[in-house]
This record gives C-alpha cells, sequence and structure tokens, in this order.
C-alpha cells in the first residue's frame, strides 16, 4: 500500500496482519463503536522530513500536504496510491485546509503569510501583516461557514532555518480572525504562549486552540461571542501531561482527535478526547503525529501526517465539514 519517493529511506514498518488492529485502542467503552473491527492503519506513503498540514480534495480523489523543511507540498492520489509533488518551493508551508468555495488555504513560514490558492492556480494573499507589522509564521488554520479564516501565529518558523528563515519576530503570539466577506483582521487571542492547532465543535460554538510553549501543554475552550466573531469564556480544556497535542479536528460527534506524540514513543500517534474532555482512544503510530484529516468519500477516512510517513485509517465517524 505505501508508495517511497525515495526508496533508499524505507523503513522497516509492517501493517498489523490481524483484525482488529491492536493500535487501534479503545481505553473507554464509549470508544468502541469508532473502531472498524475488519480496517487497520496502513501507511501511504513514507520518505519525507516532517508532515504536517493534511488536506483532503474529494473533488479530485487525493490528499495534500506539508512537507515543512523540504519547502514542498505533496500529492497522495486514492485511486492509484501515486505520490507526487504538488508544490515546491512552498514557501515552507505548514498548516492547509479548504476554504468553504473549495480553494486551498496555507499557513507559509518562508513568506510569513496566509495564502489561497486560486481555480487557476494563482496564488493570493490572504494576510502577511497586522497593523503595518508582518505575521510571525502562521501555523495552523481553520475555516468557518461564515468564510471567516481562522489562524494561529507561532514564531517556529523564525527560529532556524530548517522550517524557514531565521527572523526578527515582530507581533505578538496571537490567534487572527480574517472576514471571509471584507478581508478584516481582528486579533481573537493574545495570550496564549505559541498557539498551534486549532478547530470548531460541529455546530461552531466552541474553538479548541493548542498552546505549545506551557509545560505541559494546554488545550483551551472557548465560547464564540459578537456573532461568531470573537471568543469569550476561556477555559482550560485538558493539559496534555506529557504528550505534545499539535493539530487537531472534531469528528461529527465533538470528538477531538489530536496529533500527538514526542518524547516517549509510547504516547505517539492520535489521541481522541470526547466533548467533556475524558480520553476515550489511541491509535498507536511508530512516529509522532503532527496533524490530521478526515477525508474518502464519506470523510470517514483518517489521514494522519506524522514525522516522515503519512497513514491512513477507516473509522465509523465521519470528520466535521471544513476542517
Amino acid at each position: 500500500m505505501s508508495h517511497n519517493l525515495h526508496s533508499e529511506n524505507v523503513v522497516p514498518w509492517q501493517p498489523s496482519q490481524r483484525y482488529p488492529d491492536p493500535a487501534i485502542q479503545i481505553l473507554d467503552q464509549s470508544f468502541a463503536r469508532y473502531r472498524i473491527n475488519s480496517a487497520g492503519v496502513e501507511r501511504i506513503a513514507h520518505g519525507f522530513r516532517w508532515c504536517e498540514g493534511p488536506v483532503w480534495f474529494g473533488d479530485g480523489r487525493y490528499l495534500l500536504w506539508s512537507d515543512i523543511p523540504n519547502n514542498r507540498m505533496l500529492k497522495w492520489e486514492e485511486e492509484s496510491g501515486a505520490v507526487s509533488v504538488f508544490r515546491k518551493p512552498s514557501d515552507f508551508a505548514n498548516g492547509n485546509t479548504r476554504d468553504r468555495q473549495g480553494r486551498l488555504v496555507s499557513c507559509e513560514h518562508g513568506g510569513r503569510r496566509v495564502t489561497r490558492t486560486e481555480y487557476d492556480g494563482s496564488i493570493s494573499v490572504i494576510a502577511d501583516s497586522f497593523e503595518g507589522k508582518r505575521l510571525n509564521s502562521p501555523n495552523d488554520i481553520v475555516v468557518k461557514s461564515d468564510g471567516s479564516i481562522w489562524f494561529t501565529d507561532p514564531p517556529f518558523g523564525l527560529l532556524g532555518n530548517y522550517e524557514g528563515h531565521v527572523a526578527k519576530q515582530e507581533l505578538p503570539m496571537n490567534v487572527y480572525r480574517v472576514d471571509g466577506k471584507t478581508g478584516e483582521m481582528s486579533v481573537v487571542e493574545s495570550e496564549v504562549n505559541r498557539p498551534n492547532g486549532l478547530c470548531f465543535s460541529p455546530d461552531e460554538s466552541i474553538l479548541y486552540l493548542v498552546e505549545s510553549g506551557s509545560t505541559p501543554r494546554n488545550i483551551y475552550a472557548y465560547d464564540l461571542a459578537e456573532g461568531g466573531k470573537q471568543l469569550t469564556r476561556k477555559r482550560k480544556f485538558l493539559d496534555a501531561g506529557p504528550g505534545t497535542p499539535d493539530g487537531m479536528r472534531c469528528d461529527v460527534d465533538g470528538n477531538i482527535w489530536f496529533g500527538w506524540g514526542m518524547g516517549n514513543a509510547d504516547l505517539d500517534g492520535v489521541v481522541i478526547y470526547n466533548p467533556d474532555g475524558r480520553l476515550i482512544g489511541r491509535i498507536a503510530l511508530p512516529e509522532r503525529c503532527a496533524n490530521l484529516c478526515f477525508g474518502g468519500s464519506a470523510r470517514n477516512r483518517l489521514f494522519m501526517a506524522a514525522s516522515k510517513s503519512v497513514y491512513a485509517l477507516y473509522v465509523n465517524t465521519q470528520g466535521v465539514a471544513g476542517g
């Protein structure tokens, strides 16, 4: 099932030969209904440096993701399993999603900006500065049903020349909202240390946000106010203990699926928390998972961008639209 761009980089990873796949761990009985007993974890692509920002294009039946240090974006085709370079250079693109018109929206470390890829392939700049100062290195991004674009802006891409360019930080580590109609940009959160992954609950009444500059890492929840344009009632949804949550997505039942890992191999993979903040399931991978998305014709296939590989798993739920 796996396609290798660089065959010399292949490491011996083998899928489970039996069902149910022991990598899919039921930690609370409520998670049992989401595991398909005859579906296992598959590695669909391997041979990269740091995979991030997976996004599904159902109309073309392909997955795109970022390989940040290699300054490129990759494409995997569902029908053939072929992997190809979608964009290089990618300006060290990190997080990606689609807007509500189906266009690719990307966070770029190199250009310190958020861009949209138009239908003809041209690239438009959505945001590259705020109040006359350059953004840091936009990291992760979601688009709400009203067309507004929400993204985090930590400084990771400015800290070295591996995932961006060494540069001076000009702005605080904000979370921004860009109005889908007017393009007006506003700060919705300014007091989180290195804001990272973010996603909305299914009804868009709650925004979840990862704080990656705290020890342990915190995940905050906010209610939406002012017609869904501002955040209120900030609260700690959970702390990650020794884990390192990064990107995340909600399923239609409001469970949050987190990319997780680092430091301890026993933590590598994906963890699933229910809306009450209870850990209910885990997908063990041999690498840290940075980010994930749901795709496939029924949005029931989980794509996991791990360190050097991309994995996929059919699950008995669906990702929320717009993820």
